[in-house]
């Protein structure tokens, strides 16, 4: 089974659905920045935080989903059937939203956006586990989370491309076609999912369903490490959120580039966070598993001293140039966050797992937006400027440097309790080898 070589075909097409993904999540963050759309929904251009909520709104979809969803994907659909029938949900809301009017109903469909979206994270990881060693699963990861990087490096620009040729409605068109026409061909022809063990069978009944995802959930709660992993998670995810969802309107207004310049400037850390992934995802497999967590502590550090370098530095490129090394950092560290949990997890779990990492990171991280926004309007108001001034900008992502202080602690702590755990288990042999 672990010899597929097909297994690739699922992991590139997991990659692409990733991507898409991406372009969907941050299309809002562009569009923010075009009155015309601001005007449709009825949002004032100096509404930072409700501008940031419609990032919030889809992470509560997200999170909600990915931690109460997932595990009946994988007990009632499983992964392959699952993704499908997302792929057909978030198309279909996304090429729908220009037709709603109003804050309210375009805040409603970005929630629902996040659930469809919700389970693909964890069950892309079910995929992984299912077809790959633990010793080799840090490639597959990375290759997976580089649509992250590249959905982001593509989406901005595209999204641009089309605001400044086309009108706003025409973005959502498109993604919406993306994800039918590309992303559920992809899953029908590629992604196949192992007869390994007996909660990959198909439940018998609607209460055999329900009690077996009830089992996974139990089941996954039992993973070790799980809140200190979630924890991680969280602080990961809210600099990721917080960067790519205010990146455009920063570029913008904070550093006075044009909306042509922006697309393609905010596109660059992001290709550096695609670089990176890929490059961790192989630090990984070369590194013994209990040194793993210095691969949080080090790239922690990196983002935060690259964030606040930003914030500081007078030369609009010179900080970009400094958020393209933040990327880069975040990058090294994505891999090894799915790799961790899949380490500590049983196959059968390993969906829920993640669900419940990913699903409450994303509740968590998803407030950071709007925690942004609101600090940026606060600043900039208390400064006596406008709204877009650049000092409240730089307040909004200094918070950005307090969420790797989380994630270095986490992942401080993490290396210790492996390195415990190695001891008492070597003490344990030397102790039976004595007796």
């Amino acid at each position: 089974m672990k010899s597929n070589s097909g297994r690739w075909y699922g992991v590139i097409t997991l990659f692409i659905i990733v991507a898409i993904s991406y372009v969907d999540r941050i299309n809002i963050s562009v569009l923010i920045t075009d009155p015309a759309f601001l005007s449709h929904i009825d949002l004032a251009k100096n509404d930072r935080a409700s501008q940031g909520f419609l990032a919030t709104a889809f992470m509560l979809g997200y999170g909600i989903s990915a931690f109460i969803l997932t595990p009946f994907c994988a007990a009632l659909f499983g992964v392959r059937k699952s993704l499908i029938y997302g792929l057909i949900m978030w198309g279909a809301v996304t090429f729908l939203t220009p037709h709603f009017h109003g804050y309210g109903i375009l805040v409603a469909s970005r929630i629902l956006l996040g659930v469809a979206e919700g389970p693909l994270f964890s069950l892309a990881s079910s995929y992984i586990k299912a077809h790959f060693e633990g010793r080799e699963n840090g490639k597959p990861n990375s290759f997976v989370n580089m649509g992250t990087g590249l959905g982001l490096a593509l989406g901005y620009p595209l999204v641009g491309y089309m605001l400044v040729s086309f009108h706003w409605e025409m973005s959502f068109y498109l993604i919406g076609l993306m994800n039918v026409l590309l992303g559920v061909p992809l899953v029908m022809a590629f992604v196949r999912m192992p007869k390994m063990a007996a909660y990959m069978e198909k439940p018998s009944s609607m209460g055999d369903a329900m009690t077996r995802a009830g089992d996974i959930v139990k089941g996954a709660l039992k993973t070790r490490h799980l809140f200190l992993i979630t924890i991680l998670t969280s602080a990961a995810l809210a600099y990721l959120w917080g960067s790519s969802n205010w990146l455009p309107a920063y570029l913008k207004e904070a550093r006075g580039f044009s909306l042509k310049e922006l697309g393609w400037l905010a596109s660059l850390p992001q290709y550096a966070l695609v670089l990176a992934v890929l490059l961790g995802g192989v630090i990984i497999d070369r590194i013994e598993r209990q040194r793993v967590p210095f691969i949080f502590m080090a790239a922690s550090v990196g983002v935060a001293l690259s964030v606040l370098l930003a914030i500081n530095v007078e030369n609009a490129y010179w900080a970009t140039y400094s958020l393209i090394a933040a990327n880069f950092f975040w990058g090294l560290l994505s891999p090894a966050i799915p790799s961790t949990v899949q380490y500590y997890s049983r196959p059968e779990h390993t969906a829920s797992a993640f669900g419940v990492v990913n699903g409450t990171g994303s509740l968590v991280a998803g407030f950071m937006p709007a925690l942004m926004g609101g600090v940026i309007s606060a600043v900039a108001a208390a400064s006596g400027t406008t709204a877009g001034s650049g000092a409240g900008f730089f307040a909004g992502f200094a918070l950005l440097i307090g969420t790797q202080l989380v994630v270095f602690i986490c992942g401080l702590i993490l290396w210790l309790r492996e390195r415990a755990d190695k001891h008492r288990a070597a003490h344990a042999v030397s102790g039976l080898g004595v007796s």
